[in-house]
């Protein structure tokens, strides 16, 4: 199976149902594929051959999900990449990936100019928005993404390419420690086999409706398409979780039944009345990305006790490697779970060798869902893709540590390169959030350590407080010093009205590591 195979079989066995609701429009399986197969055949005549590299920079909408499927069906391979990608950046990834094509609207034209000759296998871009533009950019005319479409309107089916399920399907940049982006590879047969996967424990089925905030430039929001159009469900497409009341008014008005989030989004709908919203209709909230707050689970099962909650973890790397069980989240809370449907976790110690029992050490990933490596980047894949158990297969170890229990349930404990030391003792940020999170005042809270001559690193702590709450920083310390270890209590506390955000919606903690050392500097 192919990843393009999703829709096309979807769109055979449902053809007037709706696939995508995207801003104001409503597509069903059968207009979307349509589309799909008019940009594929555009593409291919435009040159775009078997294993090329398509990069889509646009807003969550229908065009990104067009522009994706028909640069499978070409043959190709999607990179999407986040709108709010900087020129300098852009230029790397396109210069890195050897993409051959870009899909844009013509706002992002500026950024590609500026982005100058870093790209120099780019042969073709196109306009999502208007006619093809009159000037070149780059030396390249681009083209009108609608022209192309309806010049090849009414074609029966895909262009007759031959691919199988060892081919590139995408690649996915994430953030890497050198300060350049990695490119994850991902293979059909990869996403074949995470989607598969997610969607067995999920228990989707073509009644579900997802709706979806998440950038599809960010792989989980990418999966509650590719997840959607396999099991021939409604997405609901949102541009964004800036307005929350609001998407929870979609979520009534859509009938959803499943919402994935981050914890940040989690933080924001708890600030919010749920009474007065339907959400009776929802099945079930999924989170990866970073865990839960515990207390955060535990408010949102007091408030909404008829709902299915999936904690979950997972990278780009895998895609998702565990869940928790739901009958399990009232239980063990804290916990994600054990491996999910035909993946395999386990731990290792220092020297990587295997931890038998409960204990802790650094997760191993095993399975169909782990992906070969980065794009060219074979020291980089070496470190992180070594040998598993049987000869010739590659394991994904994470860089994460994990505490497992005596019953086989993990536990994030931290990040190798985000756990504090302080005091000569290791502290996982995660447990510190934990303990912040059950003040009743707090909304949100990040962990950082900054560098001490002293102390090695000493903790910080940043929280924004409820609507209308008051809170002082003598009162979190001592709530910390009854509940943490002495070497574990912040040694300050700041308070903000919002803390900075990552383009996934996930708390950026470089960011405010970096606000630390420039005050320090200044002081």
């Amino acid at each position: 199976m192919l990843v393009q195979h999703f829709l096309e079989a979807s769109a055979a066995r449902h053809p007037d149902k709706t696939a995508l609701v995207a801003n104001a429009e409503r597509l069903t399986y059968a207009e979307l594929d349509a589309r799909a197969d008019a940009l594929a055949h555009a593409l291919a005549g435009l040159g775009v051959r078997r294993g090329d590299r398509v990069a889509i920079q646009l807003e969550n909408g229908v065009e990104c999900v067009v522009s994706l499927f028909a640069a499978l069906k070409a043959g190709g391979a999607y990179m999407v990449l986040n709108p709010s990608m900087k020129p300098g950046k852009l230029g790397y990834v396109l210069r890195d990936s050897g993409a051959v094509a870009l899909i844009t609207d013509a706002g992002h034209l500026g950024r590609l100019a500026a982005a100058g000759e870093d790209a120099p296998e780019l042969r073709h871009v196109v306009l999502t928005d208007g006619e093809a533009a009159k000037e070149t950019v780059g030396g390249i005319a681009p083209l009108s993404f609608g022209g192309l479409i309806d010049a090849h309107a009414g074609v029966s089916g895909p262009p007759a390419v031959r691919c199988i399920d060892a081919d590139l399907a995408s690649l996915i940049y994430t953030s890497g420690s050198t300060g350049e982006p990695k490119g994850v590879i991902s293979m059909h047969r990869n996403i074949v086999a995470a989607s598969g996967s997610i969607i067995e424990y999920l228990s989707n089925t073509p009644d579900d409706v997802i709706l979806s905030a998440l950038p599809l430039a960010f792989d989980y929001g990418l999966y509650q398409l590719l997840m959607c159009v396999r099991f021939g469900g409604t997405l609901v497409l949102e541009r964004s979780f800036a307005f929350p009341a609001a998407v929870l008014q979609k979520v009534a008005a859509e009938k959803v039944t499943g919402f994935p989030i981050v914890p940040t989004m989690l933080a924001m709908l708890l600030r919010l009345d749920l009474s007065k919203f339907d959400l009776s209709g929802l099945r079930y909230l999924s989170n990866t990305g970073a865990a839960l707050p515990v207390e955060h689970i535990r408010r949102l099962r007091g408030l909404l006790p008829h709902l299915t909650v999936f904690s979950m973890y997972g990278l780009t790397e895998c895609k998702r490697a565990s869940y928790l069980p739901p009958d399990q989240i009232d239980i063990r809370p804290s916990s994600i779970g054990k491996g999910m449907p035909n993946s395999e976790l386990y731990l290792v110690d220092d020297d990587g060798r295997p931890i038998e029992g409960a204990g802790e050490g650094e997760l191993v990933v095993r399975g169909s869902n782990v992906m070969p490596g980065y794009w060219r980047q074979p020291e980089t894949t070496a470190r992180t893709f070594r040998d598993g158990p049987v000869p010739g297969e590659k394991v994904l170890f994470t860089g994460d540590t994990f505490r497992r229990d005596e019953d086989g349930f993990y536990y994030f404990v931290g990040r190798r390169d985000e756990m504090i030391k302080s005091r000569g003792e290791r502290v996982s940020p995660r447990e510190i959030e934990n303990v912040l999170c059950e003040l009743p005042e707090v909304a949100e809270a990040a962990v950082i350590g900054v560098p001490d001559p002293i102390l090695g690193q000493s903790i910080r702590a940043y929280l924004v407080l409820r609507s209308d709450a008051a809170l002082a920083d003598r009162a979190v310390l001592r709530h910390c010093a009854a509940r943490l270890e002495d070497f574990a209590v912040p040694q300050r506390v700041f308070f903000r009205d919002a803390l900075p955000l990552g383009n996934t919606g996930k708390i950026d903690k470089k960011a405010l590591l970096a606000e630390a050392l420039a005050e320090e500097a200044a002081a």
